[in-house]
């Protein structure tokens, strides 16, 4: 079972990418695009990244970007929600 602190690192690394790629995950939610069970999918499939920290220095480097880095398992969901 994952811990708390894993699912928040997670879950802050998965809402800053979305946020780069110009994606609002509460708002997604809000507007029923983003069903809760998909976005619990979403951070277990993040938690099972291999490159959290590659992750972060790649968010710390990109305010904005079209694409994701090649390893994050949530491309296509962040992607198809992406309103901008």
């Amino acid at each position: 079972m994952l811990g708390q602190k894993t699912l928040k690192t997670h879950d802050r690394l998965m809402t800053r990418m979305a946020k780069t790629l110009g994606t609002d995950l509460d708002e997604a939610e809000l507007r029923g695009d983003l069903p809760p069970e998909v976005r619990a999918d979403m951070l277990q499939r993040c938690t099972g990244c291999s490159a959290p920290g590659a992750c972060s220095h790649w968010l710390d480097a990109h305010d904005h970007a079209d694409a994701t880095p090649d390893y994050c398992r949530n491309t296509d969901t962040l992607l198809a929600l992406r309103t901008g």
